[in-house]
């Protein structure tokens, strides 16, 4: 799988005392323009998991090619998830800073797959960086981050 590039991201949400946590992750796509849903896949091992599902809410944030060290810091075991440049959302979300894009969601259904739960996310809101044209997403390809000549 390694061979396939994709765009990184970083899923936001919070716990029950609003605190927020965030993780990398490669796994994610459009399922629906009506209604308007998204997926992603996240590791059951996760210690924001639990968190995510009881507060049934959840952020997908794009991140640019100058986001290398955020993709990094949310991918790190052991990392503090709860610090970060968050802004907040349209909905009270904890987003990431300077994304590209950010999308906001309700969990419409988690399902098991494997080592991973899979989330169905219902959009409530998407907020676009002011930059989006000139701005390049971030690559993770062949076990890289890389960027678009």
């Amino acid at each position: 799988m390694s061979l396939f590039p994709t765009g990184v991201t970083v899923v936001t949400t919070t716990n029950e005392n609003e605190i927020p946590y965030g993780v990398t992750v490669n796994a994610f796509t459009s399922v629906s323009l009506d209604p308007l849903l998204i997926l992603v896949c996240l590791d059951n091992r996760l210690r924001g998991l639990s968190d995510l599902l009881k507060v049934g809410r959840f952020a997908v944030n794009i991140l640019s090619e100058g986001q290398e060290t955020v993709a990094i810091h949310y991918s790190t075991p052991g990392s503090d998830r709860a610090q970060g440049e968050y802004v907040e959302g349209v909905t009270g979300l904890p987003l990431i800073k300077d994304a590209l894009a950010a999308i906001e969601c309700e969990v419409e259904e988690a399902l098991p797959g494997g080592d991973h739960t899979v989330l169905l996310g219902l959009v409530k809101s998407i907020t676009l960086h002011e930059e989006v044209g000139r701005k390049r997403p971030l690559i993770y390809y062949h076990g890289r981050y890389e960027r678009l000549p």
